[in-house]
């Protein structure tokens, strides 16, 4: 198989040159290029053509949102975002970006060298194979709804991983605040989880929190797994409730979704909607399963819509899934199953 070619985008000459160097490494990666500023990789992209791009927010001349708006209309190239503790990033995502790493804060060799093996390798090798023509798509216009749902002792559970950011806020912009009470997790590290919820408590109708422990289930609310954080839905004479507690990862993951949608199948059972969107691995298929054999109804996104279709595939394989469609339909089916 051939090599990844990849493009780096870094300001910072001393951690450019740590990147290339951690990449390099790699075998089945081979850095063709480094870019200091977005005028610099606008022509190493020409010249090399590279498979995909790592690419910093904060960058001398143009940032790197605004290089990827202007890129990817005329070269939808995967883009995999170097980002600080920064709300930005999400403009990236919408601008684009496959997904995004946290750049470590420390700086040392063997720091840096492991962040690079253990999650930049790994997010580049996904991104390679992404079609980005596919997050080119236009978002759907959701018809405009009375209020009328009266299920309100229903709970709807929605996973994600990579793409989930922006197939999650096309999925809940099709929520009205009568929709029952949301949980849901992206797969996140610390931190981005109350920013990304913030953005999306900006641009929705339904209310969106990062949860915490306690927190009400109820009908137009959104709440989102912590990063770090195990959630499960728990059952009180009051409603339903989340518990949030640090924890090992399921799955591979901390938040998981099959620690999500378990709960939801224990707790809520036949009146619960499980959706499960874009992501690689197989995190929340079984849960979802359980969801299905204790009588809910289950989403999967459909192949064509996904950036990367390795969550609701495994979900679809095992049988999980109750009906498979594109992103854009999935809002106004849950509306449909609701009333």
């Amino acid at each position: 198989m051939r090599k990844i070619k990849v493009l780096v985008v870094e300001d910072s000459a001393v951690f450019r040159e740590m990147l290339v160097k951690g990449l390099e490494e790699d075998a089945g990666i081979e850095v063709v290029a480094q870019a200091e500023n977005p005028f610099e990789a606008r022509d190493a992209i020409e010249q090399y053509q590279p498979d995909v791009m790592t690419l910093d927010i904060e960058m001398p001349k143009m940032s790197g949102i605004d290089f990827l708006k202007k890129l990817m209309p005329q070269y939808p190239l995967p883009v995999i975002m170097l980002s600080g503790l920064n709300g930005k990033v999400f403009e990236a995502m919408a601008a684009g970006a496959v997904d995004f790493v946290h750049k470590p804060m420390n700086l040392s060799a063997g720091n840096v060298k492991e962040f690079i093996r253990q999650e930049l390798v790994v997010k580049l090798k996904i991104a390679a194979s992404v079609d980005v023509g596919k997050l080119m798509r236009r978002d759907r216009v959701h018809p405009v709804r009375e209020a009328r749902l009266t299920k309100n002792n229903c709970v709807i559970a929605i996973g994600a991983s990579t793409g989930g950011p922006e197939a999650i806020r096309e999925v809940i912009s099709g929520f009205d605040t009568d929709i029952p009470g949301v949980v849901m997790v992206q797969h996140m590290p610390a931190g981005f989880t109350r920013t990304y919820a913030e953005r999306l408590n900006r641009l929705c109708q339904v209310e969106v929190k990062e949860a915490e422990d306690g927190d009400e289930v109820r009908q137009g609310r959104v709440l989102l797994a912590p990063g770090g954080n195990q959630m499960r839905v728990v059952k009180k004479e009051a409603g339903y409730y989340v518990s949030v507690k640090e924890e090992p990862k399921v799955s591979g993951h901390c938040p998981s979704v099959d620690v999500l949608f378990d709960s939801v199948a224990k707790t809520v059972g036949g009146e619960s909607i499980g959706i499960i969107l874009t992501g690689m691995g197989g995190d929340g298929s079984k849960g979802m399963k359980e969801m299905r054999n204790h009588g809910a109804v289950t989403i999967g996104q459909d192949e064509e819509t996904c950036v990367v279709y390795g969550m609701p595939k495994v979900a679809y394989d095992i049988g999980a899934v109750t009906y498979q469609m594109p992103l854009g339909d999935i809002a106004d089916k849950v509306y449909e199953i609701l009333g």
